[in-house]
This record gives C-alpha cells, structure tokens and sequence, in this order.
C-alpha cells in the first residue's frame, strides 16, 4: 500500500532533493510525494487532491505569505490527528517550543537527515495502519 507525503517548500531545490532521495520509495511503491510551494497551496491540496493515506505534511517554517507555524495551526485545525513534521535550518529554541505548541510532530533541522527521516516516517502511528 503507497502513502501519501507531503512536503512544502518555497524553493524548489527541496522537491527535488526529496525527489532524488525517496528516488527507491516511489519507485516500489512505498511513497507518493506531494510538493506544494507554499503553506495556501498545501491547504489546497490537503482538501481535494491528495487521498486519505496521507501520512505526514513535512513543512518549511520559513516561507512567504503563510509561514510553516501558520500552515502547522491550519492543518491541526482541520486534521489534528495528521502528524506534521517542521523542517528548518534555523533550529532555535523559541521556533521549536512555538512548533511543540502547535502540535508538531517532530522538529526536524537542514540539512535532512533522510536516512533518520524514513525512520521517523516509519514510527509514525497512521503508518503502522
């Protein structure tokens, strides 16, 4: 069964970094990677294109217009039960307490760890499913 992930980031050198790195995961099936440039698009897509077995948002907190902590409280509101992990080269205490706060999932610091990632995708509780 393929899960759905979705990663949003207004550069676009992350979609294809993840694209290169899960590069094995979609090609068995494992992973269906969703990209959203923006926390707006993200919420659109989380309400029509993406299927029900999405099993993680992974969200820059630095973005124009709605930042990641925005998206984190709009997506909690409409589906608190969907782990959202916050990603960011700026690991500072006051972005990871205003995270926590907010319900994330996990805390997760540029550059991606992505062997410690599919880990964490692997804990998530919708994914044991």
């Amino acid at each position: 069964m393929s899960v759905s992930i979705l990663v949003v980031d207004d550069e676009p050198d992350v979609a294809e970094l993840f694209r290169q790195r899960c590069r094995r995961e979609t090609r068995q099936g494992t992973y269906v990677m969703h990209f959203a440039a923006s926390g707006v698009e993200a919420l659109d897509r989380l309400v029509g294109e993406i299927e029900l077995t999405l099993i993680a948002v992974l969200s820059d907190i630095n973005m124009p217009g709605m930042d990641g902590l925005q998206l984190l409280n709009e997506i909690k509101q409409r589906r608190p039960d969907l782990p959202v992990m916050m990603v960011t080269a700026y690991g500072d205490d006051e972005r990871r307490r205003r995270a926590s706060e907010l319900g994330a999932f996990e805390f997760i610091t540029k550059p991606v760890d992505f062997d410690k990632l599919r880990k964490q995708l692997l804990n998530l509780p919708s994914a044991a499913d």
